[in-house]
């Protein structure tokens, strides 16, 4: 019998353990909220996550992809790694051509960096290890420019503009230290491309030569679109899982304080956790009050929804200069990537991946609030 025992643990000791996880986490889950609330919020919720979060990203990974394409086909992409390459070496260890994904993360969001890395010529530049740290890099200006006008919005103008700086600095961090974990896992992707076939431009050129101004533009217009759609397709299965599971550990109950199975219902565990740290977020980051800690808790899974405590937190007067700036900080350089980060090297096909790239962009997002807050008090020195 205890042979058998020890057979059928060592046979099935991972399913054993991720039955009991799940059993655990979700049966916690149920007796707080009930299991058909819970069922119904975990439904609604990712159907809510379809309907208006996964196509509004399909949109933009649509356009983006169209304008990735535009500018491949007519030399700004080769243009910009020109210009930019001097800033790009040192600072990311990434070719200058990167920085066209920061401008379009930052005027979007997250995903764009992935439809322009579907790019081969794009793709080309890099080698392995820098092309997956792709999704650090562009998701660390993920929804910059909305950040940066919301806050500006609220009344701030120049706290915005430090996290931005923040932001930066935490890019930096988070790109070289996904580099480093990936060389560390596999040194053979230091040398190896990106992509192993070659584009030969000799034969684009020619090609080209046949065609007018007005077919080039519609061509890659077409098809940068295209492209578009299946990255947006890609992003779906990460994006329901993820960030359903994110929003129920994020947030608490209706209005009345009851469940009703609506969309975005939750238990509050992950408040609850960052509330017992409150001493060590008012010491890194200069966190006055308590209510503060939300705000990087809700950007783990969205920085739009964060971005929804501002108001509240402006008008109950918790958020002051530092508070918006830290907020910048780690909301552009986080911007909801447990609920990308996923999706985006799945699309890559560096699924395995995925847990060195959720350190490194922590980690990133911490420097880039701490950075922020010390910004804000070397000016409150002069």
């Amino acid at each position: 019998m205890l042979k058998m025992f020890r057979r059928i643990r060592n046979n099935y000791q991972g399913g054993i353990i991720c039955l009991t996880v799940i059993v655990v986490m979700f049966g916690g889950i149920g007796i707080k909220m009930g299991a058909a609330p819970m069922l119904n919020t975990i439904m609604n919720t990712a159907h809510d996550l379809l309907l208006n979060t996964v196509f509004y990203l399909m949109g933009i990974c649509v356009i983006t992809g169209a304008l990735g394409k535009i500018f491949v086909e007519f030399g700004v992409v080769d243009l910009l790694e020109k210009i930019l390459r001097p800033l790009m070496r040192p600072l990311f260890n990434l070719p200058g051509m990167a920085s066209l994904g920061a401008v379009m993360t930052f005027l979007s969001d997250n995903p764009a960096i992935i439809a322009l890395s579907k790019e081969k010529h794009f793709a080309l530049a890099f080698k392995k290890y820098q092309y997956i740290s792709l999704t650090n890099f562009g998701t660390a200006f993920g929804m910059g420019l909305i950040v940066i006008i919301f806050m500006m919005g609220q009344g701030f103008y120049i706290e915005p503009l430090i996290g931005f700086f923040g932001a930066f600095v935490g890019c930096i961090v988070s790109t070289r230290l996904m580099q480093h974990f990936v060389l560390k896992n596999h040194p053979n992707y230091a040398d190896e491309p990106a992509y192993d076939e070659h584009i030969e431009a000799p034969e684009v050129e020619k090609e080209n030569e046949h065609k007018t101004v007005f077919v080039r533009i519609l061509n890659s217009l077409l098809d940068g679109g295209r492209s578009g759609v299946d990255v947006g397709m890609a992003i779906i299965p990460g994006v329901l899982v993820i960030s359903t599971f994110v929003m129920i550990l994020t947030f608490g109950p209706s209005a009345d304080g009851t469940y009703t199975g609506a969309a975005y219902e939750g238990v509050e565990l992950l408040p609850w956790l960052a509330n017992k740290l409150d001493w060590l977020f008012g010491f890194l980051f200069g966190f006055h009050d308590p209510h503060q800690v939300a705000f990087p808790i809700t950007a783990l899974g969205a920085v739009g929804a964060a971005l929804g405590l501002i108001p509240n937190f402006v008008q109950h007067g918790w958020a002051d200069g530092n508070a918006i700036a830290v907020f910048t900080a780690i909301g552009m350089c986080w911007s909801g990537f447990l609920s990308t980060h996923t999706a985006m090297l799945d699309s890559l096909g560096y699924r395995e991946l995925t847990s060195k790239a959720i350190i490194s962009h922590t980690i990133g997002g911490i420097c880039a609030a701490l950075v922020a807050h010390w910004v804000v008090l070397l000016i409150g020195l002069f």
